[in-house]
């Protein structure tokens, strides 16, 4: 596993927020989960990636 490989983007009305790198997906995901309960709100997006392949494993709000 490649130590950073999950980054987690958090950006509120348009603007970058927070960005983090972990190396564990599940600890990733809990970070994720984290940041939608506490900013989850209109004008809000959170980003939850795998670098090493470039793929969006999940966002929120879910896009259409």
């Amino acid at each position: 596993m490649t130590a950073g490989r999950y980054r987690v983007t958090l950006v509120l009305d348009g603007r970058l927020v927070l960005r983090g790198w972990w190396g564990s997906e599940p600890i990733a995901r809990r970070q994720f989960a984290a940041l939608v309960g506490e900013y989850g709100r209109p004008g809000a997006r959170v980003t939850l990636t795998d670098e090493d392949t470039g793929r969006v494993l999940t966002e929120w709000p879910e896009r259409a």
